[in-house]
């Protein structure tokens, strides 16, 4: 009877007009800048060892650029690291961590891992978890200055983000160690409270995936140079040899080979966003997440899940299906039906991969990052009504 009505359902609720130009909503790997095509690649280094000069040369641009489009201050050193963020984030914390008590800001998937390294992996006995609820933030009250501290700036699987970093200590004594992977390029970053920040270039840019980025402050080099951690390092996360810093690694050299096809596709997607200028970026993506916010207050089926505007992401805009159809549901079946419904609007070509995170709240998770035109997430959301009333018809049929 459900998979009944789900086939016959949509035939019964009209179907908007106006499609998405470009149907790419997820939140990794994201969408392409508008108006990419092939053609952008047509120079890569493609053969070449990226060791040889011109390719080197290559992976020194997208240092530099990164470096000065994102604001990073002068004196930090920029590195193109293996792994996504993901390897970035666990370079900083394997290689830095330790000297200090150390405090770990959890609130969705990703800085809940990164907790759990720490705690689990590391075996850091003076580790404090400070955590919160998917939609929320810990209690920033509780940050010790006199500790290290990870966090992660932007939660991804939540759509809750830090504010100003006012409470981070600007003469702290311990680092801050920043996963900025769906922040950068999109949101203000307080540069002059963190130590290490991180992001890949599959995130806002929507370049391809498997490479990361590394930002070292001054303080974070000098306990890179002074700390021996108590653990062997594998090679991939060695950033110092002979007890200095490997400054070859921020000049273009890699620790392992990298693809020099997703180079010339960073390098386009930042030439792309040098024309737009980092507020223009974050003004893109405060317009998309402005224009879901207006639709979804008048929504009686959809709301955030991160009640909260002042720390609500514009990049992983997540959504949570308040309709008593849905609520009444237990968490398997909701994720079902959720993802249902995004396979719906997947099978009419108006959006792709939109479903929440798979151990967040079930519900839906709309990239609203630079990338994405505001006239693609306006087209949008008559289908997410559309959608929605379909999988309330078949769950009425159905009962």
């Amino acid at each position: 009877m459900l998979a009944l009505a789900l086939r016959f359902a949509p035939m019964t609720h009209p179907i908007p007009n106006t499609k998405p130009y470009n149907p790419n909503f997820a939140s990794g790997p994201c969408s392409k800048r508008p108006g990419w095509s092939l053609a952008a690649l047509e120079a890569a280094m493609l053969g070449r060892s990226h060791r040889a000069a011109a390719p080197k040369a290559r992976l020194a641009e997208v240092i530099d650029r990164s470096h000065a489009l994102l604001g990073i201050p002068a004196d930090w050193r920029v590195a193109i690291v293996p792994g996504s963020d993901t390897g970035a984030v666990e370079m900083a914390l394997w290689s830095l961590l330790g000297p200090l008590p150390v405090d770990i800001l959890s609130f969705e998937t990703f800085s809940t891992t990164w907790a759990n390294d720490v705690v689990k992996q590391l075996r850091l006995a003076d580790a404090r978890v400070l955590r919160a609820d998917y939609g929320a933030l810990p209690d920033l009250t509780q940050v010790n200055p006199a500790h290290d501290l990870v966090l992660a700036w932007n939660g991804t699987t939540s759509g809750a983000r830090l504010g100003d970093g006012s409470f981070i200590a600007q003469d702290r004594k311990g680092l801050v160690i920043c996963d900025a992977t769906s922040a950068a390029f999109a949101m203000e970053l307080p540069w002059d409270r963190l130590d290490v920040v991180t992001w890949s270039w599959q995130k806002a840019l929507g370049g391809e995936a498997g490479h990361g980025m590394l930002a070292l402050s001054p303080r974070a080099v000098a306990r890179l140079e002074s700390h021996t951690p108590a653990w062997p390092m594998p090679k991939v996360f060695r950033l110092t040899s002979g007890g200095k810093l490997n400054e070859a690694l921020f000049r273009g050299a890699t620790i392992n080979t990298p693809s020099m096809l997703c180079v010339e596709d960073a390098l386009d997607g930042l030439r792309w966003a040098e024309q737009i200028t980092l507020a223009g970026l974050i003004a893109r993506s405060q317009t998309n997440l402005a224009t879901i916010a207006a639709w979804e207050a008048t929504s009686a089926w959809a709301k955030f899940l991160v009640p909260d505007p002042a720390i609500r992401s514009s990049t992983a805009i997540c959504l949570r299906i308040v309709s008593p159809w849905f609520t009444a549901l237990d968490r398997d079946a909701q994720l079902q039906a959720s993802r249902a419904l995004t396979g719906l609007l997947e099978r009419e070509g108006v959006a792709f991969d939109i479903a929440s995170y798979i151990e967040a709240p079930p519900g839906l998770r709309i990239w609203g990052g630079a990338t994405v035109e505001a006239s693609d997430v306006a087209a949008l959301l008559p289908w997410l009504d559309w959608a929605h009333a379909v999988m309330a018809t078949e769950h009425t049929v159905a009962a």
